[in-house]
C-alpha cells in the first residue's frame, strides 16, 4: 500500500473531483458516511456526541457527521473553532444545512471561558484540522487541544489527530491524544512512528473511494508491506527442486555465553528454507550447536570462546549472516574487515557485527553492495549518529542506504526498510511480545536463508520481516505477548510461510 504526503492526498482529492466525476461537496458526504457507519458498526452511538469543528475542509466533515448522526435521532453538539472569518466552501455549505436540523447545538469558541464541559457518556469527534496542517497550534487552539485530552472522555479524531502533521515531526507540540483515528484510503508516514503512538490510538483506514488510476500512477518513496507485495516476491517451489537451488548459508555466530544467539540463528536459517546451514562457531559451542541443530553443519575457530579466525572458502557460500552473539573482542573485529575484504556477495549484519562497525566506522565503506544491516535504533544511533526525532531517522537511513548502496533494516513496531534506491517499505506485522532477547537473531537467521535463495536483498528483506512478525503474530495469539519467546518465532514460521498467498503456478527455482 502506498503512503502519501499532504500534498499528494489533496491531488488525489482534485483527482477523483475532476475525472470520476464527483463534485468536493458529494466527496466530503461521502468521507462523513464513511466515518458514520464505522461509529456505528463500533457500536460507538449509544452515546452523546460534541463534535469539534475547524473551518477547513476537515471541519466540514465534522459538521457532515453532526448532521448526520442527529438525522439518526443522536445526541449532537457542535463547537466550531471562530477566528473572524469564513470558512471553505464546502465548510459553509454542510453549516447551512447543519442549520436547517432542528435540535443540533451549534456553538462558537473564540475563547477558553466557552469550552465545554464534559460527562462520561460523552463521545468526542475531533475534526480540527486534518491531514492538511502544517504548523503546530497555539494560544485558543492548543488550549482546546488540551482542555479536549484531559476530558476523559472517547477520542476519535478524523482523518488524522488535529496538530499531528502527517510528513514531519510535531514531537513537543499540542497534538489530540485520539482512541481512534477514522484516516481514510491509506495510512499516512506519522501513523507508523513511535513518537506519535500516544495519539493515533487505533488506526482505521476508511474506503471512500478516491480514483483509483491516480493511486496507480504515482510514485511514492513510502510503501506500506501488504500480502500483495509478499504473494509478489514468493516463489513456491518447484516439484523437481533439491537442496542445490535453495542456497549455502553460513553463519558467523556465538561466543562463549552467547552460543543460543547461534542456535536461534541457524534454527530460523533452516526454518526459512536454506538448502544448506553451516555456522562458524567458537570451539566451545561445538557440542551445543551439534546436538541442538543436527541439520547444520559446523566449522570451529581455533579459539575456543571468541571469533578470531576462517580458514573456510568463502566464496562457496551464497550469503553470509554474522552479528548474533559474537561479542566486541578485536580479534572478531579483524575476522569482520577480512571477510569485508574477501567476499564479496550480499552479508547480512546484525548485533555485534554492528556493535563492531560503530567502534571502527571505516569498516561501512568496506561491506559488500545490496548487504542487509538490522540494527535496533540504539545499533542505528552508534552506527549512524543521533537524530533529533523519528522522521530525521526514516530520512537518515533512507540517505545511509542511497550512500553506502545497502539495504538498511531499522527495526521497531513498524520495522523500516531503506533500500539503495531510495524507496523505504514499512512492514505492518509483529507485536510487542517479540520485544525480547534472541528475536533479531532469529531475523538474522531468515534474511541470511532468503538472500541465499533469492537473491535480491531488498525483496528477501522485505519478505523475511514480514515473515518474522507473521510467525511472532500467530506465537501471540497461542502463548499471549508475554509468554512469547525468540524461539516460538522460529517454530511459527511454518505457519507463516503457509499463509502467504500463492499467485499463479509453481515456479522453477
Amino acid at each position: 500500500m502506498k503512503i502519501f504526503n499532504a500534498r499528494e492526498i489533496r491531488e488525489w482529492d482534485q483527482y477523483t473531483i475532476r475525472h470520476e466525476p464527483v463534485s468536493s461537496i458529494d466527496l466530503m458526504e461521502r468521507a462523513a458516511g464513511q466515518c458514520v457507519h464505522w461509529l456505528e458498526e463500533n457500536n460507538l452511538v449509544n452515546h452523546s456526541f460534541k463534535i469539534f469543528c475547524g473551518k477547513g475542509n476537515n471541519g466540514g466533515d465534522g459538521l457532515a457527521m453532526a448532521r448526520m448522526l442527529s438525522q439518526k435521532a443522536h445526541d449532537v453538539a457542535v463547537f466550531i473553532l471562530e477566528f473572524g472569518h469564513l470558512g471553505t466552501e464546502d465548510f459553509q455549505v454542510n453549516l447551512e444545512r447543519l442549520h436547517q436540523c432542528a435540535g443540533v447545538e451549534i456553538k462558537f469558541i473564540q475563547t477558553e471561558q466557552q469550552f465545554p464541559s464534559f460527562e462520561n457518556k460523552d463521545t468526542i469527534i475531533d475534526a480540527l484540522f486534518g491531514s492538511g496542517l502544517n504548523r503546530p497550534l497555539e494560544s485558543v487552539t492548543a488550549k482546546l487541544v488540551e482542555h479536549i485530552n484531559n476530558s476523559g472522555c472517547k477520542i476519535i479524531a478524523i482523518d488524522t489527530p488535529s496538530g499531528l502533521p502527517i510528513d514531519h515531526s510535531a514531537e513537543g507540540e499540542k497534538i489530540i491524544r485520539a482512541n481512534h483515528t477514522l484516516s481514510f484510503q491509506v495510512f499516512k508516514l506519522s501513523f507508523l512512528l513511535p513518537e506519535n503512538a500516544n495519539f493515533i490510538g487505533e488506526v482505521h483506514i476508511l474506503d471512500i473511494g478516491l480514483h483509483p488510476d491516480y493511486y496507480n500512477s504515482a510514485e511514492t518513496h513510502y510503501e506500506l508491506v501488504d500480502k500483495k507485495i509478499i504473494s509478489a516476491i514468493y516463489k513456491p517451489r518447484s516439484r523437481f527442486a533439491h537442496k542445490g537451488n535453495f542456497g549455502h548459508a553460513l553463519l558467523v555466530a556465538g561466543s562463549y555465553g552467547k552460543m543460543g544467539a547461534a542456535i536461534l540463528g541457524a534454527k530460523a536459517c533452516l526454518r526459512s528454507g536454506a538448502g544448506l546451514t553451516t555456522c562458524h562457531i567458537p570451539k566451545c559451542g561445538y557440542e551445543i550447536m551439534q546436538t541442538s541443530v543436527p541439520e547444520a553443519m559446523v566449522m570451529t575457530d581455533f579459539n575456543s570462546s571468541i571469533i578470531t579466525k576462517i580458514e573456510e572458502d568463502l566464496s562457496k557460500f551464497n550469503c553470509i549472516g554474522i552479528g548474533p552473539g559474537i561479542g566486541t573482542a578485536t580479534e572478531t573485529r579483524k575476522v569482520l574487515q577480512e571477510i569485508f575484504e574477501v567476499y564479496k556477495k550480499p552479508v547480512v549484519l546484525d548485533a555485534d557485527a554492528l556493535n563492531l562497525i560503530s567502534s571502527d566506522k571505516k569498516l561501512l565503506n568496506k561491506i559488500s553492495q545490496n548487504s542487509i544491516i538490522t540494527p535496533h535504533p540504539k545499533e542505528f544511533e552508534r552506527v549512524f549518529g543521533e537524530t533529533k526525532n523519528d522522521f530525521e531517522r526514516i530520512q537518515l537511513a533512507q540517505q545511509k542506504a542511497r550512500e553506502l548502496g545497502l539495504v538498511v533494516v531499522l527495526k521497531g513496531h513498524y520495522t523500516c526498510i531503506a533500500s539503495p534506491d531510495g524507496k523505504v517499505y514499512f512492514n505492518n506485522t509483529g507485536n510487542a511480545g517479540m520485544a525480547k532477547g534472541g528475536s533479531g537473531d532469529v531475523l538474522t537467521g531468515i534474511l541470511t536463508a532468503l538472500v541465499g535463495q533469492y537473491h535480491d536483498t531488498i525483496k528477501s528483506a522485505i519478505l523475511g520481516v514480514y515473515l518474522h512478525g507473521v510467525a511472532g503474530d500467530i506465537a501471540a495469539e497461542k502463548y499471549s505477548k508475554e509468554a512469547v519467546i525468540a524461539g516460538d518465532i522460529i517454530e511459527n514460521l511454518g505457519e507463516a510461510f503457509i499463509s502467504i498467498p500463492v499467485r499463479g503456478n509453481e515456479e522453477d527455482q
